[in-house]
């Protein structure tokens, strides 16, 4: 799945990923991150998700990068917001108040320009990726990061009766992933309503995602 897929998808408006409601499962389950107010929480892949004023409003700081620059025109409009805009290596860097988002390609974003990130909220970013693409994207992220703490969203169904994205992400692959660095709970597995696009039934799944106890010690 190459970039214009997104960009053709941003700027045909056909943008049905994009929830209108802040994620019910972010709400309920934030709080297992222990993150204090003024920490700052990075979203991978971020459109233009009312989560981002959700954790704004509790009084976190927020980065984000997202490919598409109709997306962040979007999101800064609807939070009535004027982003200062700087350039940073390949990067748009648009910034406000506690907000902090770079448009461009995922991969080409690093540590200096990113800055200090305390958690990672993962809603739509590793199931927008095809799976040849996956363990790039997680490692990248771990790096970016620096293994901060992570509340990851899934959906899993049978692939096969349907095109990604997004895709289904097995609890075999989000260990194959991320077993190795950090401690993996489960929080929450939902089923969703009408089925996933009202084409298959699916689970949306929610991990906390901690430092694994080897790492804790080496730090």
């Amino acid at each position: 799945m190459d970039q214009n897929f997104w960009h053709e998808r941003w700027e045909q408006g056909k943008i049905a990923f994009h929830e209108k409601a802040v994620n019910p499962l972010l709400v309920k389950h934030f709080a297992e991150l222990s993150l204090a107010r003024g920490r700052r929480v990075f979203l991978p892949l971020c459109g233009k998700t009312l989560d981002i004023a959700w954790l704004l409003a509790k009084g976190y700081a927020v980065a984000g990068v997202e490919l598409s620059k109709i997306a962040i025109e979007q999101l800064f409009a609807e939070l009535k917001v004027n982003p200062a805009i700087t350039q940073a290596g390949r990067l748009k860097h648009y910034r406000a108040l506690n907000l902090d988002v770079f448009v461009g390609d995922f991969f080409d974003l690093s540590r200096e320009p990113l800055g200090r990130v305390d958690a990672v909220y993962d809603r739509g970013a590793l199931v927008a990726l095809p799976e040849a693409s996956r363990p790039h994207y997680a490692a990248h992220l771990m790096d970016l990061t620096n293994n901060a703490p992570q509340l990851l969203i899934g959906y899993e169904y049978q692939q096969s009766l349907m095109d990604g994205p997004p895709f289904s992400i097995s609890h075999e692959e989000v260990e194959r992933h991320y077993g190795a660095s950090f401690d993996l709970t489960l929080l929450a597995s939902v089923d969703v309503q009408g089925g996933l696009k009202g084409m298959c039934a699916a689970k949306e799944s929610v991990w906390l995602l901690k430092n694994a106890s080897y790492l804790r010690a080496s730090t």
